[in-house]
């Protein structure tokens, strides 16, 4: 445990934004894999669940949750299917 003042605040806001972040990762994943399955399935909904998971590594990239380059990467990868 800290001893100062300040490092024992700091370990309250890191606890903070790691269940935050754990959060966005966890709907990340689930996004993705939606969009994977349907993409290979050639389901008719396939298009959505692709904008959804597209709008979804935005949103963790642009809060820093992931690199702004591996969201640019995963969405590439997901539109060439």
């Amino acid at each position: 445990m800290p001893t100062q003042r300040s490092a024992y605040k700091e370990l309250r806001k890191t606890k903070k934004r790691t269940v935050a972040n754990a959060h966005v990762q966890a709907l990340l994943k689930r996004d993705l894999k939606a969009a994977r399955r349907a993409v290979a399935a050639k389901a008719a909904e396939a298009g959505a669940l692709v904008n959804t998971a597209r709008k979804t590594l935005a949103k963790a990239a642009q809060r820093g949750v992931i690199h702004a380059n591996k969201a640019a990467r995963l969405t590439s990868r997901l539109e060439s299917k």
